[in-house]
């Protein structure tokens, strides 16, 4: 006789103590990674050998789909949560066993949360507590004085304006490279400075466009390299002249860079020895706005005198880079009351993001949190300091 539906579903029902057992594996893992972050070399052992190759197995099936997993994933893990939340309320107040039932079920959540984080402690967190990019070439940061600070922001500012000629713009004179030409040729930009840096070679897939792109500006990011899938994720709303500039810092997360200051290093140094114009742009004045935020803490009137050398087109596309940012503080439907409250929900959003992330790279020994973008100064003026004999 065949069992009913019901009949079946007791049959396959786990008892509390398995659900408890199902968390012990990922407890086990989120122990095991806290225990051992601070023994650099057992992380970078397990970096090398074990991290770094899962992260290219889901790089390479990941780069199957030309849409973001990622997104597909948040997105349906989305769903799921609410969905189980839901379901547990009503099943909770339908059943008799009240406290036994949601024990059960807020274990299994326990569980998925428990596995994704141990995952991502094992192949993304642990890169923050392994040898440096710095550390594994040698780049000794001795402090930086204002002369050099000036006098690389100077050689930023000329290159810019250079290549800010030679890029494609309109008869406006705004800047209309094609952003799937700049997707295509993604992977080839640290071909040249792989030789330099041999622990930037290796194997790189081609970033995927965000739907939720819009989303991103709203909460002021470009990019996010997703270690679970392998994926570097670019917001394509973002001002086109930095794009390049976002992907070669995503793309150095892929190769393994994990500070965000290291990762805007070897992106800047990626674009401007990429060999392709929009590229090298994009490097060049990302390197600039970092350059020249330095040297106005330094010396105001030295930033003044870098404000003046730069070029008409160099100058249009910072001001529509500042435009389009104070454009995505605010919300804009034509009903006051709803663009006043749409936008504190903006802001209050966006800063809820941004704290966290905030709080998440300090907690992952990034000392500097959000700030540590802008630490990449550093790390350009002792690079460019003795490749140009400044």
């Amino acid at each position: 006789m065949n069992r009913s539906k019901k009949e079946t579903r007791q049959a396959v029902k786990l008892p509390s103590a398995a659900h408890a057992a199902v968390c012990v594996f990922p407890a086990v893992l989120t122990v095991l990674f806290y225990a051992l972050r601070s023994n650099k070399s057992a992380i970078d052992w397990t970096s090398a050998h074990v991290s770094a190759p899962i992260r290219g197995v889901l790089s390479f099936f990941s780069s199957v789909y030309p849409f973001s997993l990622m997104e597909v994933m948040c997105v349906a893990a989305g769903i799921w949560l609410i969905y189980y939340i839901v379901k547990t309320i009503v099943v909770t107040i339908r059943r008799r066993e009240k406290l036994k039932i949601l024990s059960k079920r807020l274990l299994t959540i326990a569980a998925v949360v428990l596995y994704v984080w141990g995952l991502f402690c094992w192949l993304w967190n642990s890169g923050y507590h392994a040898s440096s990019f710095a550390e594994k070439n040698d780049l000794v940061n001795n402090g930086v004085t204002v002369s050099d600070l000036y006098a690389v922001t100077s050689l930023f500012a000329e290159k810019a304006n250079e290549l800010s000629l030679l890029v494609k713009r309109d008869d406006d004179g705004r800047y209309i490279e094609d952003r799937l030409e700049i997707f295509d040729i993604s992977t080839l930009i640290y071909s040249n400075i792989a030789i330099e840096y041999p622990s930037l070679d290796g194997r790189l897939y081609k970033p995927k466009p965000m739907m939720f792109s819009w989303l991103m500006s709203r909460t002021g990011y470009t990019g996010i390299y997703f270690a679970l899938t392998g994926e570097s994720n670019i917001n394509t709303r973002a001002p086109v002249f930095l794009m390049p500039a976002t992907i070669a810092h995503e793309l150095a997360h892929q190769l393994g860079v994990a500070a965000e200051d290291e990762a805007n290093f070897a992106g800047i140094l990626a674009c401007v020895t990429s060999g392709y114009t929009a590229y090298e742009y994009a490097g060049y004045l990302l390197g600039l706005m970092y350059l020249r935020n330095a040297l106005f803490q330094a010396d105001f009137q030295k930033w003044a005198d870098i404000g003046i050398s730069l070029s008409a087109e160099v100058n249009r596309d910072l001001q529509d880079n500042y435009e389009y940012w104070q454009s995505q503080k605010t919300v804009e439907t034509g009903v006051e009351f709803f663009d006043n409250v749409l936008t504190t929900l903006t802001e209050t959003v966006s800063d809820a993001v941004t704290n966290v992330y905030d709080g998440y790279l300090k907690s992952q020994n990034q000392e500097l949190g959000v700030r540590s973008y802008g630490a990449c100064v550093d790390l350009l003026v002792g690079y460019f300091s003795v490749s140009a004999e400044l």
